[in-house]
């Protein structure tokens, strides 16, 4: 091995190992006291589908490939999702239609995630929320919002081969623009309006909007797959993977 490639390797290696440190203060982080409570209730109190899990009942760590070009950004972990099981996007139904698609262009070694052990494995591409507890009513508020965002900020410094980032709804266009702010990045302004398939440029990232993949867009056909795929594809080839 060269002295470029060995300190390349090194590198990467530290890399790798911040984003691990990082992802246990997250799950250990307990700022927002509306947050702790409604996460540890819901885990406690669980519902009938669910009543001999255990379940994760603590924020929610990103999960993906550390090298990523590409960066899926969502809004929170689901009550009986990932709060439940532990990963983001895992054990709900809008996990699995994200799932589905990422496999179909590439990104996702399946096409369906229930549980963090069931083998999934993601290449260049990283998943995260902006807000890492469920909140109540899908609904983090401003502060809760704000609280969060520095874990977001070091994620993506961390993660700097990421050069594209994909923007799971509104919340998640307007967390991905502060969060490339924080990171040393411009400040768009005006902000683009957020629409399926809108594209921006902020620093050296491209910025691509999708409607989120919850039932109320899957289920009333504003968000179809065909939709979700083209966004993938497109981020896909924008950051040559």
């Amino acid at each position: 091995m060269t002295g470029s490639k060995a300190i390349e390797v090194a590198a990467r290696g530290a890399a790798h190992a911040a984003l691990d440190v990082l992802s246990a203060e997250i799950a250990a982080c307990r700022r927002c006291p509306r947050l702790v409570q409604w996460r540890e209730d819901v885990a406690r109190d669980k519902v009938k589908r669910f009543r001999d899990d255990v379940y994760w009942g603590r924020p929610v760590p990103g999960f993906g490939d550390p090298d990523a070009r590409i960066l899926v950004l969502g809004l929170a972990p689901a009550a009986h999702g990932a709060n439940r099981t532990g990963r983001v996007f895992t054990g709900d139904p809008s996990g699995d239609f994200l799932w589905a698609a990422m496999h179909e262009v590439g990104l996702a070694s399946q096409s369906t995630g229930r549980q963090r052990d069931d083998g999934l494995t993601l290449t260049d591409a990283y998943v995260a929320a902006a807000v890492r507890c469920a909140p109540p009513a899908n609904a983090p508020t401003p502060a809760e919002r704000d609280a969060c965002a520095p874990f977001l900020a070091r994620e993506l410094a961390i993660l700097d081969r990421v050069r594209v980032i994909v923007a799971l709804g509104q919340f998640g266009w307007d967390a991905a623009f502060r969060a490339v702010e924080s990171v040393g990045g411009p400040r768009v302004s005006p902000r683009p309006r957020f629409g399926h398939g809108a594209e921006a440029a902020a620093g050296a990232y491209r910025v691509i909007a999708s409607f989120h993949p919850s039932q109320q867009n899957t289920f009333t056909g504003r968000l179809t797959r065909p939709m979700l795929v083209s966004v993938l594809t497109r981020a896909r080839d924008l950051a040559g993977t």
